[in-house]
């Protein structure tokens, strides 16, 4: 109910207040405390001896597990100014686009992070969550799992407005050709009619197996960087009885852009104005699955937007933009099913614990044997030569 600016404006000025008062605490450990710890400081719009006047209605300004939150902003290399500038230097862009969970999302002028409205089962999730996530953390930063940023609340007329602070695994800069949910199920796992109909629809499992039946191949560093995260990720979900998740794929053609650039300007020059990258450590996908074994610094992924190199069964160059989505939606589910198991089997327990890592399983079977594929070795020359007559090289 509350108008979208207001919000903004208040998230804004919340987010300044509660970041800009933690400097001033002295950096230390993280204790088992600080994850339950709730901050929370009354914004009236004339202002008070500790926060701005403005002009939106009165508000309050919940900030949970701060110093939790302070840590794994470090973790991740995203220093405090650099969060500030990027989230209440300029106005938050609203994205149309919003998910299937009926949440609004924003995303930073400078398209750093992605704000997202959250129900308030999905808060309490995550607040308890967050001590596992945090010792996953510390032993594994290299993760495709959602980089929680930050945790609020705005409270204005009688409504909390939950939010969370994530890493944006999309870039707006780079144009993404084809977007998939996928699950590694196929029942019903097809985009609606209505999703279709969208500018920039996102499809599923059954329309990826239609679309792209040989899979997407990655060189085998990359394949086997992606799907040994994908399996350390899935076992940290299992931990937590989670399931329900997705690999969220976006796909940016390089080849296509580059004829559309030629269509565009009549010639067949590429754009030489090379969007920014984004700069926050462990953003991109490609920094998420490598680790140490990055090749030739940083210049390569410069190149690369972020995106992991593969290639479509035509031979086109693609960049690959992947994080798994949907981690605090399965609280629901999980709950719900409880019940109909119990109910069927006396001892709900076992089942319970069998479910999750069924799940994990064949999503990661999926990912790995039919949405990703090791680039095959190349043919010998002779096999080339004739394979080379009948498929003329684009240059």
């Amino acid at each position: 109910q509350t108008t979208s600016s207001a919000l903004k404006g208040a998230i804004q000025l919340g987010i300044t207040h509660t970041v800009g008062s933690l400097s001033t605490k002295p950096e230390r450990d993280v204790l088992m405390q600080d994850f339950y710890v709730v901050e929370s400081i009354f914004f009236p719009s004339e202002g008070s001896n500790l926060t701005p006047a403005h002009h939106y209605n009165d508000f309050r300004f919940k900030t949970y597990a701060p110093v939790a939150f302070r840590y794994f902003r470090e973790l991740f290399g995203i220093r405090p100014d650099d969060y500030l500038y990027s989230l209440c230097n300029e106005p938050l862009i609203e994205l149309s686009n919003s998910g299937a969970s009926g949440s609004l999302f924003y995303v930073s002028g400078d398209d750093e992070f992605i704000i997202k409205t959250v129900q308030h089962k999905e808060a309490e999730f995550l607040q308890k969550l967050l001590p596992g996530y945090y010792m996953n953390l510390n032993q594994n930063p290299r993760t495709l799992l959602p980089k929680f940023y930050g945790l609020y609340c705005v409270q204005a007329g009688g409504k909390n407005i939950r939010i969370v602070v994530m890493n944006n695994l999309l870039p707006r800069s780079v144009k993404m050709h084809l977007k998939y949910d996928l699950k590694g199920s196929t029942y019903k796992r097809r985009a609606s009619q209505k999703e279709r109909e969208k500018v920039f629809p996102t499809y599923k499992d059954l329309d990826f197996m239609q679309d792209i039946p040989d899979g997407l191949f990655l060189d085998s560093d990359m394949y086997n960087a992606l799907c040994k995260t994908l399996q350390r990720d899935c076992l940290v979900l299992q931990s937590f009885k989670i399931m329900d998740y997705s690999l969220l794929v976006a796909i940016h053609n390089i080849d296509l852009a580059q004829r559309e650039h030629a269509m565009a300007d009549g010639t067949s020059q590429a754009d030489t104005r090379r969007p920014a990258a984004q700069k926050a450590l462990y953003s991109t996908a490609m920094e998420s699955i490598q680790g140490e074994a990055r090749r030739g610094g940083t210049i390569e992924t410069d190149d690369q937007m972020g995106g992991i190199p593969a290639r479509n069964a035509k031979g086109e160059r693609l960049l690959l933009y992947v994080g798994i989505i949907d981690v605090l939606q399965s609280y629901r589910f999980v709950k719900k099913l409880e019940h109909s198991w119990k109910a069927l089997v006396h001892d709900g327990d076992t089942v319970s614990v069998h479910r999750p890592s069924f799940y994990a399983e064949r999503f990661q079977r999926f990912m790995c044997n039919t949405a990703f594929k090791k680039i095959p070795l190349k043919p010998s020359p002779s096999k080339k030569s004739r394979s080379g007559t009948a498929v003329p090289r684009r240059s």
